[in-house]
């Protein structure tokens, strides 16, 4: 695991400039035994050319065996071990609309979802709602008052939404109220500690007002909480890494986790690759690192759908020349995690990484970018928060170590 004094103090500041290509879910698996898996089935030549001019290998995002959520991936990524680091998935979106945070609120992650006649969930994203709907449901919820707490409701993006208390004497100690399938109901929340049973009743009072609130709001009638925490205090990602940093993403999750750890978040004026990569292009010597975040490749393996997440993978490779024009010093493309649409959810499997550095990369030879490729990569298989100091290494942004 990096140690983030250690890389502070021998980060060192420079011209170079990195681009840390994050395709959400990218890792994969073959529908059949002996298949390709996404990525080896996607048509990637610019990857391609990347991977025989530069270094591949697996990472593994949290630990062997664990399948991280999307927060804790991403913090991995950037250097911070999120069983060090804990940050729960509330706080992430709340930062990511910008909301303005105090140090003892309590945010939550909400889903609105759909339940059939008996309260069983039959769709924990409520058919991704658009976020027209969800704002005009929210808006609903926002009547639901609580004694001697503020209750603060924001839309998110599709089917999310954050829930904010403030207020005194909350804890975060709860359980989540999604219970991670369908057939069966939303989970009432518990308190782990004693001194979270007063929240836990609170929130289990505002969801039992919201079922009432959302009850013939087909096809979004119930709503899951997750991820209770209170905003946390990381070592900047700046001053650790002597980087003037920035985050280019579309999903309000990802901006939240870029500005958590103290990137500069950029505005954003579309979706596509290409557009990301412009703005990207647009403050190129604003900047010395760029984190792109790509989405729907997690979300297609989500909803099962292999050819789809191919079809994104290509439309990214496709885009790849608007950053390379510009002759980044160091790209490396990944993912935060696999979601392989064979098993349509977050897995354990390491994730492939392709490092591309003319300057100082040890070229694999490798055909092609896959995870066959990068399994006998020169990088080999590493723990994603040993990343930033390998970027940081071939950007010559690392001074020796001892004499």
């Amino acid at each position: 695991m990096a140690d983030l004094s250690l890389i502070a103090e021998l980060a060192t500041e420079g011209t170079t400039k990195i681009v840390l290509l994050v395709m959400d879910g990218l890792g994969g698996m073959p529908v059949e035994p002996g298949g390709p898996t996404e990525l080896e089935a996607a048509r990637t030549p610019n990857m391609d050319r990347l991977a025989a001019e530069g270094t591949l290998g697996l990472h593994i995002p949290v630990r062997p065996g664990l399948a991280p959520g999307s927060g804790y991936a991403h913090l991995a990524l950037f250097g911070y071990d999120p069983l060090v680091y804990p940050v729960g998935r509330g706080v992430l979106e709340a930062l990511g609309i910008g909301f303005p945070l105090e140090p003892h609120d309590i945010a939550a992650r909400g889903n609105f979802v759909t339940v059939d006649a008996e309260g069983r969930i039959v769709d924990r994203r409520a058919g991704r709602i658009p976020t027209e709907v969800n704002a005009r449901l929210v808006e609903r919820l926002r009547t639901i008052r609580l004694e001697g707490v503020e209750v603060r409701i924001e839309p998110v993006k599709e089917h999310r939404f954050v829930l904010v208390l403030r207020g005194e004497g909350l804890s975060p100690a709860l359980t989540e109220t999604d219970p991670g399938k369908t057939g069966v109901p939303p989970l009432p929340v518990r308190p782990l500690q004693p001194e979270a049973e007063h929240t836990a009743a609170l929130v289990n009072r505002w969801i039992e007002q919201a079922r009432a609130l959302l009850a013939d709001a087909h096809p979004a009638n119930m709503v899951t909480l997750r991820g209770f925490d209170r905003p946390p205090r990381l070592p900047p990602f700046p001053e650790v890494y002597k980087l003037r940093a920035a985050a280019i993403a579309a999903y309000p999750m990802y901006r939240g986790v870029a500005r958590l750890v103290g990137m500069e978040v950029l505005e954003v004026h579309g979706e596509s690759p290409e557009a990301l990569f412009r703005e990207a292009i647009a403050r190129w010597d604003d900047f010395d690192f760029f984190f792109i975040h790509i989405k729907p490749t997690d979300s297609r393996g989500e909803d099962g759908d292999f050819a789809a997440k191919v079809r994104v993978i290509e439309a990214v490779d496709a885009a790849l020349p608007i950053l390379l024009e510009r002759g980044p010093d160091v790209l490396v493309i990944t993912g935060d995690h696999s979601t392989p649409a064979a098993l349509r959810t977050h897995t354990w499997h390491p994730v492939p990484v392709l490092l591309w550095a003319p300057r100082t990369a040890r070229p694999d030879g490798a055909p092609g970018f896959g995870e066959r490729a990068c399994r006998t990569g020169g990088l080999g298989i590493f723990m994603a928060t040993d990343l930033m100091p390998l970027i940081l290494a071939h950007a010559g942004r690392l001074s020796r170590l001892g004499a």
